[in-house]
């Protein structure tokens, strides 16, 4: 501004008048200017939306694997429990079938054979021709009614 008011007090005293003071109430810039000036600032904040959204994708990559990972341990150890468990459950029916063994050894046989017949028929659509001297039916051969 104090060089805006010596150049016109050099043109204004030729006509007897001395500037006191200047002030610039507005200043337009060209459009082209303006333009370019917009273009920077949303060029601007498009590049830093980018960055918030790269930031954004890459923690939901990391929550995601932490949780997936998380999962992966829960059901490791869950299965590990229900194996131990389902193996402790499987010790104890054989100790339990080995009392009986030792207390009935017809009795077992009998049951282990049932348990044969159930899984070999299961679903009723299954046909089996097998000789009736076979050992899958001894104990449906001596069926004698027991004498009073």
């Amino acid at each position: 501004m104090a060089l805006i008011q010596e150049g016109v007090n050099t043109e204004a005293q030729k006509f007897g008048i001395k500037i006191v003071d200047v002030r610039i109430k507005r200043a337009d810039l060209p459009q082209a200017n303006s333009d370019a000036i917009y273009r920077r600032m949303q060029t601007e904040r498009e590049r830093e939306a980018k960055e918030f959204r790269a930031k954004g994708a890459e923690m939901a990559v990391t929550i995601t694997s932490t949780a997936d990972k998380e999962v992966s341990i829960i059901l490791a150890d869950a299965n590990k429990d229900s194996e131990i468990m389902k193996g402790e459950g499987d010790g104890e029916r054989n100790k339990i079938f080995a009392e009986a063994f030792g207390r009935d050894p017809e009795f077992f046989a009998f049951y282990r054979a049932m348990q044969a017949y159930e899984t070999a028929l299961i679903g009723g659509d299954t046909s089996l021709i097998l000789s009736p001297d076979s050992e899958f039916f001894k104990f449906f051969g001596n069926i004698k009614p027991k004498s009073q």
